[in-house]
């Protein structure tokens, strides 16, 4: 890059050296000085009555431009270049080039068939010009089509044909970038997070070679910050997420909501509520709806309209790819609310999603919430089973969050069973990765539940006594006796329906029982009432 910029003479140059000046620039993250060095080598083929190449270089022009949301000058360099080709009455690389938009316009409009063949289309050109990068854009694009038609495991060997080529050196450096992000969106849509995490490896490494490249950029940088939350490096994702939002501010990308949920999302595990709430109001404002982030958070804050939240956001949900995060959160918050069918339908639902799909973290996401639910229907030991193979899973994933959440609820079901010894253990096991990650809110609920693990002599029927139980606990208890919802407690007591489900938890564990009938018997048998 410096070389060029120090040319005193750019007319000098040659269409050649003002497209390699255009790319580094598009490297180095200068997109002003990218979009000039691209129209110079335009002007120096034209002059030169290159017409082949000046359509190619009004391509490049414009998908430079379309990728930083620019998309008025965008369409007209393409119009320019499609005339180029139609006066010249060329057979040339960039008519293979100009199916790329048409082909993206076809799968953003859910024409899978119709960008399948243009797919093909640009494959064979890029073989019959041996143009490396448009063979690159047409396999990309091939797998894409194959994945929207429901054929998952064609198209993702497609995604991994393409990144044999990049991580290969084969593809063009910006044609690189383009196809790791695209494969990348891919993957996390698929919730397929190891085969998007080992690209992503295979990427860095050479990316760690040219100290100042810009290689992530627009969308795939906040995947790549939701890849290092899932590893469990949140210093780095939450320095990645605001990386993404102050990139993609200006001009506003079509991405900026989302980055502005993943940072959210970063702020709300580690319990900066105020700045999770900015974070998520600024999603919205960018057109990103802000679920489950948000319900969640109003859990965590104690709020009742969490249930409503996620109600409304399943009911909107109509993509299947936007419903598995919704009903692992549903599973959550309707739980903690009482509303234990409700939670079982969102398991249920979230277990058939997971049978029909191959992805290892959909499968872990389902046998968890099942074994939640099992939890709080009163069947502990089924429970356990579940959630031992959720914690198999995540630990087999690498990702820690997800595995000391599973430990918590493994804590509870054992707990239930009479094995203190046990719920300690995975208490303990939780207590330390949340430490590590500095999840905050999920520690302070930790906390509580290992205090009635302690105060209670046991978690067993005929050991636990009045002193297990604070006074608000025998008053929550009270009501639950007395048949009354979770609402209705909350309106006795002027407490959050969120705070009588913690409440309840903590009398379940104390008393060693999983259900509301349980505890009520046990109470009324020992005297408690």
């Amino acid at each position: 890059m410096s070389a060029f910029t120090a040319t005193d003479e750019r007319s000098s140059l040659d269409a050649a050296d003002h497209e390699r000046l255009a790319i580094c620039a598009y490297l180095v993250g200068e997109d002003d000085e990218c979009a000039r060095a691209w129209e110079a080598a335009h002007r120096v083929a034209l002059s030169a009555d290159d017409a082949a190449g000046s359509a190619r270089l009004a391509f490049w022009l414009a998908f430079c431009l379309m990728l930083g949301g620019q998309t008025a000058r965008a369409g007209g360099w393409l119009t320019r270049a499609q005339r180029l080709i139609e006066e010249a009455r060329l057979d040339c690389v960039a008519s293979g080039y100009l199916l790329i938009p048409e082909l993206l316009g076809s799968l953003d409009a859910g024409d899978a068939t119709a960008a399948l063949e243009l797919a093909v289309r640009a494959t064979e050109l890029g073989d019959r010009f041996d143009e490396a990068d448009l063979r690159a854009f047409g396999t990309l694009s091939h797998g894409q089509a194959l994945i929207a038609m429901g054929r998952t495991a064609d198209g993702t060997a497609r995604l991994d044909e393409v990144m044999v080529s990049v991580t290969a050196g084969e593809v063009g450096p910006i044609a690189s970038g383009i196809v790791y992000c695209a494969v990348i969106l891919e993957c996390m849509q698929l919730f397929d997070v190891p085969r998007a995490s080992e690209w992503t490896d295979a990427l860095s490494t050479w990316c760690d070679t040219q100290p100042d490249l810009v290689p992530y950029r627009g969308q795939c940088l906040v995947h790549r910050s939701q890849l290092q939350q899932a590893a469990g490096d949140w210093l780095d994702a939450i320095t990645t997420a605001e990386a993404a939002c102050r990139r993609l501010t200006d001009p506003p990308h079509p991405a900026l909501g989302m980055a502005y949920y993943q940072e959210g999302e970063l702020h709300r595990l580690v319990g900066a509520f105020e700045e999770a709430t900015s974070d998520y109001q600024h999603a919205s404002r960018n057109g990103f709806d802000p679920m489950p982030g948000l319900a969640l958070l109003q859990l965590a804050g104690g709020e009742s309209v969490a249930v409503a939240s996620i109600h409304r956001a399943l009911q909107e949900a109509t993509n299947p790819r936007e419903r598995p995060a919704l009903l692992a959160a549903a599973v959550d918050i309707l739980r903690a609310a009482g509303d234990l069918p409700g939670a079982r339908s969102a398991a249920d639902e979230l277990a058939t999603t997971a049978l029909a799909s191959s992805s290892q973290v959909l499968g872990a996401m389902a046998v968890q919430a099942t074994g939640a639910v099992l939890l709080g229907e009163g069947d502990p030991v089924a429970g356990l089973v579940e959630l031992r193979a959720a914690a198999t899973a995540w630990q087999s994933l690498r990702m820690p969050y997800e595995a000391a959440r599973t430990s918590v609820l493994l804590g509870l079901g054992c707990a239930a069973l009479g094995d203190r010894s046990s719920a300690a253990l995975e208490f303990d096991n939780a207590k330390d990765t949340f430490t590590e990650l500095g999840a905050a809110p999920d520690l302070d609920r930790l906390s509580a539940l290992a205090r009635g693990l302690v105060e209670g002599t046991a978690p067993r029927a005929e050991a636990a006594g009045t002193s297990a139980l604070s006074v608000r606990e025998r008053e929550v208890l009270a009501h639950v006796a007395a048949g009354e919802t979770n609402r209705e407690i909350a309106a006795h007591l002027v407490i959050s329906r969120h705070t009588v489900g913690r409440h309840l938890e903590n009398i379940f564990a104390k008393l060693g029982v999983t259900s509301r009938a349980a505890a009520t018997a046990h109470a009324y048998e020992h005297e408690l009432l």
